[in-house]
């Protein structure tokens, strides 16, 4: 019995000439799964993307929202520094409590006349000049 079952170990089995086909139901089954697999993510993408949009959105509109009103309320701020700078009574206030400026009185006050001006100088002494 050795010998039978060492024959049919050693036995070299020729598989080359048994012709190979394609199985048509298993690649149609192949591709029909396929189809559903790339179905479902189409789906998938489909049903995700607008929301992914929408969520990135509306981060970026509340982060602009946020910049908005800091940015209203800096406005603010320098629209009131500038009204009161521009007071009359703030800034003549500023002046005598900074400047120690005084508020002058009739014989205070120097009116200087215009002098004419004096005629254009001739070109042949600007030209000599340069």
């Amino acid at each position: 019995m050795s010998i039978d079952l060492e024959y049919a170990i050693k036995q070299d089995i020729r598989n080359n000439p048994v012709v190979r086909e394609v199985d048509l139901d298993q690649k149609r089954e192949f591709l029909r799964l396929l189809a559903y697999a790339v179905l479902c993510v189409a789906m998938l993408i489909f049903a995700v993307v607008p929301r992914t949009r929408l969520l990135t959105t509306s981060y970026r509109l509340e982060d602009l929202r946020k910049d908005l009103a800091a940015e209203q309320a800096a406005q603010r701020k320098y629209r009131l520094d500038l009204a009161v700078a521009l007071a009359p009574r703030e800034i003549q206030s500023r002046a005598e409590r900074e400047l120690r400026m005084v508020e002058p009185s009739e014989r205070d006050v120097v009116v200087i006349e215009q002098v004419p001006a004096s005629a254009p100088a001739s070109r042949a002494i600007v030209a000599s000049a340069r």
